[in-house]
């Protein structure tokens, strides 16, 4: 069976993340967020892959090749414009040879959903619960089958949604060629999908485990999902005098020096330098060629390769891009005094902890103060002492 995966887009909510890869070459758990997908689909059964890119696929294609390095084949369909997920289908059309999976490339499941899904009769859409089923497609499921469908829904009418995961044989197609475009300006999949509901020919499943990672802040948890079932590894240099609690993993090339304190789950890539007296915290990533220095400390975060944290920082519930620098004393804060719920650039994260979105290549001085719930753009500069606070655009510079 084939496996087309939808991994074309930019992902703009996740900006300025996005800024230079495609969202789904976002790390979680120091792995791109689709190639967990990918794995939990192999581990279903599936060796055969095609994968729409677009947006940014050089680093797509760089990163899978052939798909040989995972014991899979994968071809690429190119989607040259953005133009919606009926198009992005589309693209992939003269590739596929029979009855196969869909999936969003920016979502995670279980490999025994994925597994399931492919013994149901076609046409058929993966459903689930939310607690917000207004930021999605909304569904209605009677007997078995979808009978609404409807986008970002103001009057919701249930708290299942259309969770991105299909099973489809070629027919599909048909039903695509209809589509007009919608007031966004694209051609959409869910009105290809109008048509089996129209005529109760849509199946659904309701998946036991489904994550969307639609925002910055949604990386934390899922990393910390995918985290959960790790097992410990140590593979760099750890040296005496250092304590670790719980599941660790040290890369190839890495150090960890005295004195420093880490409580799992936590992942530190390769070659990086970690300590003297660093203090890292649960749920806790660092990529490769990082430095985390001496008496800083970090607490449920993601952070990319190259980045430098070296002295007297802290950095909390956030996300840090590639080759960042934090000046010494450059803290990030991740509680409001009035513990509300944290809102970046005005959109509830409903989360009460949360620190920063930091692009690539930021620079701070030394004791920086960045406040709760801020966004800094790609290459923004930050002089000594510097008060951080809101959406801060790329390329800023502050003195």
């Amino acid at each position: 069976m084939e496996c087309v995966v939808l991994a074309a887009g930019e992902g703009k909510r996740m900006r300025p993340l996005t800024a230079k890869r495609p969202k789904v070459m976002l790390p979680l758990a120091n792995r791109p967020m689709m190639e967990h997908l990918v794995l939990a689909a192999r581990e279903a059964g599936i060796t055969d892959f095609i994968f729409v890119v677009g947006y940014g696929e050089r680093e797509i294609r760089r990163h899978f090749g052939d798909g040989s390095g995972l014991g899979i084949r994968i071809r690429y369909a190119p989607q040259r414009q953005q133009r919606g997920t009926a198009d992005a289908l589309n693209s992939a059309r003269d590739l596929i040879t029979g009855p196969f999976l869909l999936l969003n490339g920016d979502m995670i499941l279980k490999a025994s959903d994925i597994a399931n899904l492919c013994t149901c009769h076609t046409p058929c859409m993966s459903t689930s619960k939310t607690d917000h089923p207004q930021d999605y497609g909304v569904v209605v499921v009677e007997n078995g089958l979808v009978t609404t469908l409807e986008e970002k829904s103001k009057h919701l009418m249930s708290d299942q949604i259309n969770a991105g995961a299909y099973f489809f044989s070629p027919d599909i197609f048909d039903y695509v060629d209809r589509v007009q475009s919608s007031c966004r300006g694209e051609l959409e999949l869910t009105d290809a999908l109008l048509y089996y509901i129209e005529g109760k020919k849509l199946a659904a499943y309701q998946l036991s485990y489904w994550m969307d990672v639609g925002n910055p802040w949604d990386m934390l948890d899922a990393n910390l999902t995918l985290m959960s079932n790790l097992s410990p590894g140590l593979v760099g240099t750890i040296e005496e005098g250092v304590t670790l609690h719980g599941t660790v993993i040290v890369g190839e090339g890495s150090v960890v020096k005295s004195g420093t304190y880490i409580e799992g789950p936590c992942i530190i890539g390769k070659n990086c330098r970690i300590g003297p007296h660093t203090f890292i915290r649960g749920a806790t990533c660092i990529g490769d060629d990082c430095h985390i220095g001496h008496c800083s400390e970090l607490k449920n975060s993601i952070i990319m390769n190259g980045t430098k944290i070296p002295h007297f920082n802290y950095i909390g519930d956030s996300i840090i891009g590639t080759g960042c620098n934090f000046g010494a004393g450059t803290k990030i804060a991740n509680l409001r005094h009035d513990h509300a719920n944290v809102r970046v650039c005005g959109k509830d994260t409903r989360r009460k902890k949360f620190g920063a979105v930091i692009g690539d290549g930021v620079q701070f001085g030394i004791n920086c103060s960045i406040n709760v719930g801020t966004i800094i753009g790609s290459n923004a500069q930050f002089a000594p002492n510097s008060y951080v606070s809101g959406c801060i655009g790329e390329n800023a510079v502050i003195r």
